[in-house]
C-alpha cells in the first residue's frame, strides 16, 4: 500500500457515518479515490431506490478525499461547497463513487466525482458532483 493509500486509509477508517453505511475505501490514489457503499434497506427512500443522501455522502467523501492526496501530510479538508447532479434512480446492489481532482491549488482544490449504481448485470451512471474542498489545519477541522 503506497504512502497515500494509508494516509487515506487512515482518515476514512475514523469515519462513523462511512461505517454506518457500509462503506469502504476500494482505491486512493494522487488525484483519485473510489468508495463503494451496498444499497442497504436501511438507506433507501420511500420508492425503493438509494437515497441521495447515500448517493451525496459517497460522492462528497470521494471528491474530498482525492483532494486530500494532493495535499500535504498532516493537512486535512473540507468541503467548501459542492453540487449534485441526480440523473437516475440508485437502484442496484451497491453504489461506487469516483472522486477525482480537476484543479489542485495552494487554498482550493476542485473536485468532481460520479456515482454509479451497480447489480450483477452492470452499471448506471446515477450522480454527478463538482465542488470546492478547502485545506485547513487539523485543529480547524474537528
Amino acid at each position: 500500500m503506497s504512502d497515500i493509500a494509508a494516509r487515506i486509509r487512515a482518515s476514512f477508517d475514523k469515519q462513523t457515518m462511512m461505517t454506518t453505511l457500509g462503506a469502504r475505501l476500494d482505491r486512493a490514489e494522487t488525484g483519485r479515490v473510489v468508495i463503494s457503499a451496498p444499497i442497504l434497506s436501511t438507506s433507501l427512500q420511500q420508492h425503493g431506490a438509494g437515497h441521495a443522501a447515500l448517493t451525496f455522502g459517497l460522492g462528497d467523501s470521494a471528491a474530498g478525499y482525492a483532494a486530500l492526496t494532493t495535499l500535504p501530510e498532516g493537512a486535512e479538508v473540507m468541503t467548501a461547497e459542492i453540487k449534485i447532479n441526480l440523473m437516475s434512480p440508485a437502484v442496484g446492489d451497491r453504489l461506487v463513487a469516483e472522486g477525482r481532482v480537476i484543479r489542485a491549488g495552494r487554498r482550493l482544490v476542485v473536485v468532481a466525482s460520479d456515482v454509479w449504481a451497480e447489480t450483477a448485470n452492470g452499471r448506471k451512471h446515477v450522480a454527478m458532483l463538482q465542488g470546492t474542498m478547502i485545506p485547513v489545519t487539523p485543529d480547524a477541522a474537528g
